[in-house]
């Protein structure tokens, strides 16, 4: 896969990023290293997780994702520097902490540093704005990380704009590091980003990797109808709101340049992102070797002007 600047960073990462989110949840450890194995064979070398994940499982406190990975680093000599970890503090971890205190970033660092088994993350991200907290002092802590060599690069999640704008400026009037990477929600049937943040994100030269690329699975194809919203644990809890006129639509663009292009309209849905101004990679999860196999072919899947145009139409 042709590698992406990652913002001002010096990283450069593939036009997928792998979700690992899975991992310990939908995948346990044996299908999660062959995942991570079948990731490598297809020049996906970006994985994406936080320390949170999966606190929603009955009986996980969380870090069984980045467990899982750093086990599986463990059992491949050699592969730590082939593969970029990018991970995620902030999100509260029953029991442990939250926010992004300096104390707590710095807990939470070594924490995830410990279950992954490496010495740097690649890119340690702010998994959600914590407005109790002065931008200066989160910044701040981001940089003593740095400084040691315990992180490469620092990005943020679920930030307004306004809020992206004001880190980014303290950043340059300070000398602190500043976030070079932005993960929002983003996929054909959620486009508000192309508002205010993706514009924000061009203009300041920072990398955009998008979660829920594929709206939890609906744009997948896989769920057409309510009797359809069992066929997974995430179906009745998210899929749902996208069903209705615009998702009927969607699907259809999808289906038709699916058909005409003999890929699935998963894979389509993302070389849609991958082809938009501003959008350095989706990430995007699989649950066995074929299916991550499949998405894989987005990479490469150039979409032509017209089929852009019919699914920006759909999607509007």
């Amino acid at each position: 896969m042709q590698l992406r600047a990652l913002g001002r960073s010096g990283i450069s990462v593939p036009p997928i990023v792998f979700g690992g989110n899975v991992f310990g949840w939908t995948a346990d450890r044996a299908m999660s290293f062959r995942l991570l194995d079948a990731c490598l064979d297809h020049g996906m070398v970006a994985i994406d997780t936080a320390d949170v994940y999966s606190t929603w499982v009955a009986g996980h406190a969380g870090g069984e994702s980045e467990s899982l990975i750093g086990a599986w680093l463990k059992s491949r000599p050699g592969l730590r520097d082939k593969v970029l970890i990018l991970t995620k503090c902030g999100m509260e971890i029953p029991g442990q902490g939250k926010g992004l205190s300096p104390d707590w970033i710095a807990r939470a660092c070594d924490a995830s540093l410990a279950r992954l088994g490496i010495e740097t993350i690649d890119l340690c991200q702010a998994h959600k704005d914590d407005e109790t907290v002065p931008l200066a002092d989160t910044l701040g802590a981001f940089a003593r990380l740095i400084e040691v060599g315990k992180v490469r690069a620092i990005g943020s999640s679920n930030y307004s704009a306004a809020r992206l704008k004001a880190a980014l400026d303290l950043s340059t009037a300070e000398g602190l590091p500043r976030f070079e990477s932005h993960q929002p929600v983003y996929n054909l049937m959620d486009r508000g980003i192309e508002a205010d943040l993706l514009p924000l994100c061009l203009a300041e030269q920072v990398g955009v990797i998008t979660y829920s690329a594929l709206a939890s699975g609906f744009l997948t194809g896989k769920y057409r109808g309510e009797g359809d919203l069992g066929k997974s644990v995430r179906g009745a809890r998210s899929v749902a709101k996208h069903m209705g006129p615009k998702g009927d639509a969607v699907l259809a663009a999808l289906d038709a340049v699916a058909k005409a292009r003999g890929v699935s309209p998963a894979a389509v849905a993302l070389a849609w992102q991958i082809a938009r101004p501003g959008i350095t990679a989706p990430i995007a999860s699989a649950t066995g070797p074929a299916q991550l196999a499949e998405l894989a072919k987005a990479a490469t899947l150039a979409l032509t002007a017209g089929e852009m145009a019919g699914l920006d139409a759909a999607s509007a």
